[in-house]
């Protein structure tokens, strides 16, 4: 049932040039139906660039955890799922572009 809502919001995305926010906590989607992804935490934006940016190259700590605690077909299930990363101690920076379109929330050690 997923997989048929994902086809036809994106069928319809596509059919009328629309633009989607899509929201959700499931990665794997996001990965399915995102052209850019935004990663956020408390409310508070930490990371946001292409798929592929933040997918395949994640700068937030907290953005790599989050991607670390998700099995795939190649996770060694003898080992457990990498946890997600602690609150900073540090006070929350700016936004930084890492890379064209790809911002990083900087941490700031006081």
């Amino acid at each position: 049932m997923q997989a048929q809502i994902l086809r036809l919001l994106k069928a319809l995305q596509q059919r009328n040039g629309l633009g989607m926010l899509f929201i959700s906590h499931d990665l794997a989607v996001v990965a399915q139906i995102a052209d850019r992804v935004a990663v956020m935490r408390q409310g508070m934006l930490l990371e946001t660039g292409t798929r592929d940016q933040v997918f395949l190259s994640p700068r937030h700590p907290y953005t790599k955890s989050l991607l670390g605690a998700v099995p795939t077909l190649t996770t060694d299930r003898s080992q457990p799922l990498a946890t997600l990363a602690a609150a900073s101690d540090g006070a929350p920076g700016s936004l930084v572009e890492e890379a064209p379109g790809h911002w990083v929330r900087c941490i700031l050690h006081v």
